[in-house]
């Protein structure tokens, strides 16, 4: 990690001043945002995934708005790529933390908090964007061990984080922590199984942890719902689609923005779909 990191500017410090003056965005206003281009500047923000799909691009996109990224992930080749992605951009030296959710324990989660706090001194955000499919198949015949993978990787390790972090985001001026979602978790569908129960759990965790800290910190929580997107994942669930009738990772990139930027403080338990349907 580099330990020449940009300290926040005073724009993003004036910025700051200026939003706590205003109402709290509304959903459209968070998937149209346009985000100014500085708006990340000074922040440091952890993306999880970070390797491929919605969290490379979500990573690339944070760093072209000012960011320095921790880019963590299982897979340390694709973290090397993005890595090299952003510093090609111009981007901000961003750092690499490998990191296999499934099998990570708490102890280490917690190193990472040291590490973090002592190489760069501040975290502003996490964008939870890693997770796993497992099966679609009624629950009655769904692994069992595939049903335990799948909610330690989408739910039980993004508590362990989240909590392992907080020293560092209650540190910030506005921490912003973003949970994602999807339209089985919001509205339970048959055969997502163990999907659709690890993103229903996320959805509860966020409201929970908005409730417990609303009115002591200037924490928020909220969760994002990227919809039909053209993912791997996506490619999975539904072999049979075309791909090209999908928006990309980069067409949704507005509402990530938006809820890691001070444009929205004021927003705070919220389950941001970012392509509703009509």
């Amino acid at each position: 990690m580099s330990d020449n990191i940009n300290q926040p500017a005073n724009q993003t410090n004036n910025q700051k001043n200026v939003q706590s003056l205003t109402q709290p965005l509304t959903h459209d206003d968070i998937r149209n945002f346009e985000p100014p281009t500085h708006c990340l500047d000074g922040k440091t923000i952890l993306v999880t995934g970070a390797g491929d799909g919605i969290g490379r691009v979500a990573a690339l996109t944070y760093a072209r708005y000012g960011a320095t990224v921790l880019l963590l992930g299982r897979t340390s080749s694709k973290l090397e790529y993005v890595y090299d992605e952003i510093e090609s951009l111009g981007g901000k030296q961003p750092a690499m933390l490998p990191m296999n959710l499934e099998g990570a324990t708490y102890a280490e989660m917690q190193q990472l908090e040291r590490l973090i706090d002592k190489e760069v001194g501040q975290l502003d955000g996490i964008l939870h964007n890693a997770g796993v499919l497992g099966q679609l198949t009624p629950l009655e015949m769904y692994d069992v061990d595939t049903f335990a993978q799948v909610m330690k990787v989408n739910f039980t390790a993004t508590f362990m984080l989240t909590q392992a972090l907080l020293p560092l985001l209650k540190d910030a001026d506005h921490g912003s922590i973003v949970f994602t979602s999807s339209t089985v978790g919001t509205h339970p569908r048959a055969f997502w199984g163990a999907y659709a129960l690890s993103k229903q759990a996320v959805e509860g965790m966020s409201d929970i942890f908005t409730q417990e800290t609303q009115n002591t910190t200037n924490l928020r929580f909220n969760c994002v719902n990227p919809g039909g997107t053209r993912t791997n994942m996506r490619a999975h669930a539904y072999p049979g689609e075309n791909p090209m009738s999908l928006k990309t990772p980069e067409d949704i990139m507005a509402g990530y923005v938006c809820l890691m930027s001070d444009a929205s403080v004021g927003v705070r338990g919220q389950v941001v779909e970012l392509q509703p349907k009509d």
